[in-house]
């Protein structure tokens, strides 16, 4: 497997680790109060899901190239749609990063976040056409 894929392939690990972490975090209802004393664990959470989305297109379209894949036009236009669905997601992510408290609602409205379920089903998909290309 070659950098870059291993690159794509970690970033994706990234995201879905985090996300399944957020659904646990949302589970536990804590408030913003409580939340401010386990603060830890969320912020690197938050933070590894950050550094996945940032740039997470362009090392996409690196698999893409290095690959060759065809047709390059509906590649191209579906690394568009995946380069504004994690834009759109990593902005709502360095919002809740920003607060001091991220509470469990907080969090449980970031898992709800149709930019963010949007990315999470872009990238199953193109998980499984990576591996086919």
């Amino acid at each position: 497997m070659s950098a870059a894929r291993d690159d794509v392939k970690s970033r994706i690990d990234a995201i879905e680790e985090s996300y399944e972490f957020f659904l646990a975090y949302a589970a536990q209802g804590l408030s913003g109060a409580q939340a401010s004393k386990t603060v830890g664990q969320i912020r690197i959470f938050l933070g590894k899901i950050e550094g996945a989305l940032d740039g997470l297109a362009d090392a996409f379209r690196s698999v893409v190239e290095e690959a060759g894949a065809e047709p390059s036009d509906a590649w191209d236009h579906f690394l568009s749609v995946l380069e504004r669905d994690a834009a759109d997601s990593l902005a709502a992510v360095r919002l809740v990063s920003a607060l001091p408290g991220v509470s469990s609602q907080l969090i449980d409205n970031l898992n709800a976040n149709i930019h963010l379920r949007a990315l999470l089903t872009d990238l199953f998909l193109l998980d499984d056409l990576i591996d086919a290309i």
